[in-house]
């Protein structure tokens, strides 16, 4: 899939680039979750962790119409998502390992 960076915000407090950004969406181990609150799903808003190729936790929410994402904000994991990333990542070993 292809990102839609025209409408990147300006962060100017956010350390990411857009190559980071890209490349979380590429961990095989990206959780992505498509939450059921009405703000978000009003707005068709997911979200998604992953690591960077370096091993940095990147959370976004992001937009998708199918061929495209758009970004809509992007951060470093806190410990929280990191948790939750790891949990995650642990399941799916686990389960790919059992058949």
């Amino acid at each position: 899939m292809d990102f839609d960076w025209e409408k990147w915000p300006n962060q100017p407090d956010c350390s990411l680039n857009q190559r980071e950004v890209e490349e979380s969406f590429e961990d095989p181990f990206s959780v992505r979750l498509f939450p059921d609150a009405p703000q978000f799903t009003a707005n068709a808003r997911f979200f998604n962790l992953g690591r960077t190729a370096g091993g940095s936790g990147i959370f976004s929410v992001y937009r998708a119409n199918g061929k495209q994402i758009q970004v809509i904000c992007a951060r470093p994991f806190v410990v929280e998502e990191d948790f939750f990333y790891e949990r995650q990542q642990e399941k799916t070993l686990t389960q790919g390992g059992a058949g």
